[in-house]
């Protein structure tokens, strides 16, 4: 027996040696899963898995399917390159309706696929596109959105106006009201609209919202959305499958001097009528959903700043369906966000994802309100995207180890069944750990949450260069989760300490932490990342307190131009898309009011943190080597602020290399761009931190 144990340990520990570094190539190709969407039935899950590779042109997406009672592999549905988006099922489970843009089409268009066999066909033919397609309740009629030109009554006007167009000499931007820009692109006047289209022959669609005063007022306007830049209406259909509620900015062109509010709207079906408000003012409110019983309409709500509050939690809003009273919110006391939501198919509970403590949760409260309870809390990682149906909980499950996957949730159990495991031979090879989470109490009186990740064959008895890399947002959370962007693993990989500190500003601890920010922009955050680290040296001996480094984006990169001008504790930061100046990225970038109610006064007016809490006022002690990476479309965080922050490393005379992407945004999302900005940052920290001094005093 003694012999067969020692055999056993062998083996493992051969394994364990074979275990390999994480390479870019392995976080860039991983396969994606997309939000799962079930049967009616609960019986079958379908998503997308996109296959990403470096050159874009070899990248293949599809629909995959698999029965959510784990009896059999995924298999795939589609076989296109292109791509599907929005699949939906039939209310009766026979057919998918899908967004793709395949031969022939000049945009995205709708097609319907089969689902006992046979090819898709394609239901819309719209010049604009199409995309969010959903079966009406009573599976004679889809909705979908397009992106529309103002004041085309159909679909022929809207080629007429794009021919004019293409067939200007001149080419130039009009604005007349604010904003002008959103994250990567330059806005127009295309605005999105939800259409209606029959499922009976030789119908056509019909926009709802064309020729409406609605969509004529100056503040009409779609929520944005961040990654694409483009608008979404969340549209869902009323439970008789006679008039459909969306939601919608309605004071666009107030963003310099006001809140937008985003509000909820009924309209008819069958097109032709004025769209009918059912949200109340001063608030905002949106993702619409209708319980099962068509009893109740329930969306996410936000309130407006208030003098004592900025920030503001994301709630639970209760309509009685059809409205005629104002909404209920519910657990108005619960303090955290909700950051996605779903029905029971009886209509009696919600379950809510949230994040909390580090980590994202589930809780579940009842249907006409109640107390919160916690539903399920990973110890490792965490869920979303889930959807309640006739088969329990169904939805998707990453942790910094595990690639996002389709899950089915056992909560009595307290754990889940991957339904796909993509990418298993891999990630089986990897020398990676789960991260360690631990709390302290900073100066201010305040707990504050850090997450610690280690390096490959992590050996105790050895000392490590420590890598601080706070979080953007800066109203966000570090947690335990899978980035292509800025993978955990692969910033450890060349044998550094990783640490995630949730300072003040962060979300997932309570609305008050989140918007104590608001009054102290970076002083206070800073601090606590400083505390936090002179906590993990006492700690862990294994940190090597004489080389660290500090590396951040966006909001992380604006805290990397304050620690430059307030300490010399490291030996070099990476900056990417960190603003320096707080009155020029005021002026040049996509925001409206909330930069001013965060600085606390207009920016024409003395006071508040303009000048006080500006990484630029403190320039002159720049002395830490910097790295410094941006997109040349970010419009967030303009090229500008980049740049000045180089030119004066420069003049300082301080070691500086500036990295730009011609064709990047706030995000370095292409594959080769985003590997070789990579291989800056693991380059600039092996150049500062490996030394046994450092290289620059």
């Amino acid at each position: 027996m003694r012999t067969a144990v020692l055999i056993l340990l062998a083996l493992a520990s051969l394994v364990e040696a074979q275990k390999r570094v994480i390479t870019h190539a392995d976080v860039w190709t991983m396969k994606r899963v997309g939000d799962p969407v079930v049967s009616p039935d609960g019986k079958l899950v379908v998503f997308s898995v996109t296959e990403p590779d470096y050159d874009p042109a070899k990248q293949v997406s599809d629909l995959w399917m698999a029965p959510t009672d784990g009896s059999a592999a995924p298999r795939k549905l589609t076989f296109t390159r292109g791509g599907e988006s929005g699949a939906t099922f039939s209310p009766d489970g026979k057919w998918m309706a899908f967004s793709a843009k395949r031969d022939g089409d000049d945009a995205a268009q709708i097609y319907m696929l089969p689902l006992a066999g046979g090819e898709a066909r394609r239901l819309t033919s719209i010049s604009t596109g199409a995309d969010s397609p959903q079966f009406s309740p009573d599976g004679k009629s889809v909705l979908f959105e397009s992106m529309v030109y103002p004041g085309a009554a159909d679909d022929d006007a809207q080629k007429k106006i794009a021919a004019e167009r293409k067939a200007r000499k001149y080419n130039a931007r009009q604005y007349d009201t604010f904003p002008i820009r959103f994250w990567n692109t330059w806005l127009d006047d295309m605005r999105a609209h939800v259409l209606v289209q029959d499922l009976s022959d030789g119908s056509k669609a019909r926009d709802l919202l064309a020729g409406t005063k609605l969509d004529a007022s100056p503040g009409f306007f779609g929520m944005f959305n961040a990654l694409s830049s483009g608008q979404q209406l969340k549209a869902t259909w009323a439970p008789d499958s006679k008039s459909v509620v969306f939601a919608a900015v309605l004071n666009r062109h107030e963003t310099m001097y006001a809140e937008t509010e985003t509000h909820l709207f009924q309209v008819s079906a069958a097109g032709g009528g004025e769209p009918v408000q059912l949200s109340p003012s001063g608030q905002s409110f949106s993702d619409p959903k209708f319980s099962a019983d068509g009893k109740a309409l329930f969306a996410t709500h936000q309130r407006n700043a208030v003098k004592t509050k900025i920030y503001s939690l994301t709630r639970l809003a209760r309509f009685d369906w059809p409205v005629s009273s104002k909404p209920a919110l519910l657990a108005e006391a619960w303090d955290r966000s909700v950051s996605g939501y779903t029905i029971s198919p009886d209509s009696s509970m919600i379950v809510i994802e949230a994040e909390d403590d580090g980590y994202d949760k589930l809780f579940r409260i009842p249907a006409r309100g109640g107390k919160v309870e916690l539903l399920l809390a990973p110890k490792e990682g965490g869920y979303s995207a889930v959807l309640s149906t006739p088969v329990g909980l169904i939805g998707k499950y990453g942790s910094s180890i595990q690639p996002p996957q389709i899950a089915k949730i056992d909560v009595g159990a307290g754990s889940h069944e991957l339904l796909s495991n993509f990418d298993a031979e891999t990630i089986g090879q990897l020398d990676w750990q789960a991260p360690e989470h631990f709390w302290f109490t900073a100066k201010n009186g305040k707990k504050i949450h850090s997450i610690l990740v280690k390096p490959p064959a992590f050996d105790a008895s050895k000392k490590y260069p420590l890598l601080v890399f706070p979080h953007g947002g800066p109203n966000g959370m570090s947690k335990d989760a899978y980035s292509t962007r800025w993978n955990n693993h692969l910033l450890t990989s060349q044998g550094y300490v990783l640490l995630q500190t949730n300072y003040t500003g962060s979300t997932g601890f309570g609305e008050k932490f989140a918007d104590d920010i608001e009054r102290d922009v970076l002083r206070g955050p800073v601090n606590e990342t400083l505390e936090a680290i002179e906590e993990v040296l006492k700690k862990y001996p294994y940190i090597d307190r004489t080389r660290q480094a500090a590396a951040g984006a966006s909001y992380g990169g604006y805290m990397m131009n304050w620690m430059n001008g307030h300490t010399r504790q490291f030996r070099c930061f990476v900056n990417h898309a960190g603003a320096v100046n707080n009155e020029s990225q005021y002026g040049t970038n996509d925001g409206g009011l909330g930069r001013e109610l965060r600085m606390g006064v207009p920016v024409f007016e003395k006071g508040g943190q303009w000048n006080d809490q500006s990484p630029l006022r403190y320039s002159g002690s720049f002395k830490t080597p910097m790295l410094i990476t941006q997109g040349e479309l970010d419009f967030r965080v303009p090229l500008s602020e980049s740049m000045t922050t180089f030119k004066i490393l420069q003049r300082l005379k301080v070691p500086a290399r500036l990295v730009t992407f011609p064709e990047a945004g706030h995000w370095i999302l292409r594959g080769e761009d985003n590997k070789l900005h990579m291989q800056e940052v693991l380059g600039w920290l092996k150049k500062y931190l490996e030394p046994a001094q450092p290289v620059w005093p």
